[in-house]
């Protein structure tokens, strides 16, 4: 008897304890998701900078941040349109923070613009459609060989070609795509708030966003610019990187292709390359420049604004 009721307070105990544990997982909070890495920037910004320097644009139905920066020498000698390296904000200390400033004491008005987040999930979006694609193809390729099969007996088996695998990329080309779409809907839109002072205008971009944009104006766009400043100028994947070194050579502006000694390999393997297609299509106001020591040391930084200085001066 007593053991009877001794199982029975233990039974309920449980059943009491099963409850609480569901009534709990049916109140727990659902995710939320961490906030961007622009609206962060964004809002650093904002708390950080004058208010006369931060400029709100439009660009579709995306509104993203510039900063504003006015000449402040005798002469106007024109607009830098200043686009940093994916991940990166216009205030890094990798160059644009810097020439953001120092551009101005030389004659220039500078929009420094920040850039979209990255789409990781680019890719996966775009699997399904391309799995779907893949099937219907395998599927209509499949049909007239079951047929040529049945209607030969004992016919011999094709032998299969050997199959490779290349090398994954770092980045693949959809999200790659997806962030270009972006940027140049970004750029566009400062492209025609600058436009308001029609003079001489110059983009100098870094890194991944220099690629996307030598890729963009290597299509001849309607938006006209007299010079362009890649620096340290790739792109993550390993085709499109490759293609790059041809890019260079079809932009119209003037273009100026400055690299540092401890860039990434990607960089430094495709120089001679470039020079090479340069060559071949016979871009006479092409110049590259290597810049020795770290990125972000004062000197550096010095260094940068000369290089730059004295390849505009050359040209107006």
């Amino acid at each position: 008897m007593i053991f009877a009721q001794l199982i029975k307070k233990t039974l309920q105990s449980v059943c009491c304890c099963s409850a609480l544990c569901l009534s709990a997982y049916a109140s727990a909070a659902e995710h939320i998701a961490p906030p961007s890495l622009s609206s962060i920037e964004n809002s650093d910004i904002k708390r950080l900078l004058p208010n006369d320097e931060v400029k709100p644009i439009l660009a579709g139905d995306t509104e993203f941040l510039s900063l504003y920066s006015e000449y402040m020498s005798r002469d106007f000698r024109g607009i830098v349109l200043l686009i940093p390296d994916w991940n990166s904000t216009p205030t890094s200390n990798a160059g644009m923070s810097y020439l953001r400033k120092e551009l101005t004491n030389l004659g220039y008005t500078t929009y420094a613009m920040t850039v979209p987040d990255i789409d990781w999930q680019a890719s996966d979006m775009a699997a399904p459609a391309q799995a779907a694609a893949q099937s219907s193809t395998q599927a209509q390729t499949e049909e007239p060989t079951k047929t040529a099969q049945s209607n030969s007996d004992g016919a011999v088996t094709t032998a299969q070609e050997p199959h490779f695998v290349n090398a994954i990329d770092l980045v693949s080309n959809e999200v790659l795509s997806h962030y270009k779409t972006n940027l140049i809907m970004r750029y566009e839109a400062l492209y025609q708030n600058a436009m308001s002072e029609p003079n001489n205008i110059v983009v100098i971009a870094q890194g991944t966003s220099a690629g996307v944009l030598l890729e963009y104006y290597a299509d001849f766009p309607d938006s006209r610019i007299d010079a362009f400043i890649s620096l340290s100028s790739y792109l993550p994947n390993t085709q499109r990187n490759k293609g790059l070194a041809q890019t260079t050579s079809l932009v119209t502006p003037a273009l100026l292709d400055i690299y540092y000694a401890n860039d990434n390999t990607d960089i430094l393997m495709s120089l001679k390359n470039r020079q090479r297609w340069v060559n071949r299509n016979a871009k006479f106001d092409y110049r590259q420049r290597q810049l020795f020591g770290l990125r972000d040391a004062p000197e550096q930084h010095a260094r940068l604004t000369k290089v730059i200085d004295g390849f505009l001066r050359r040209l107006f």
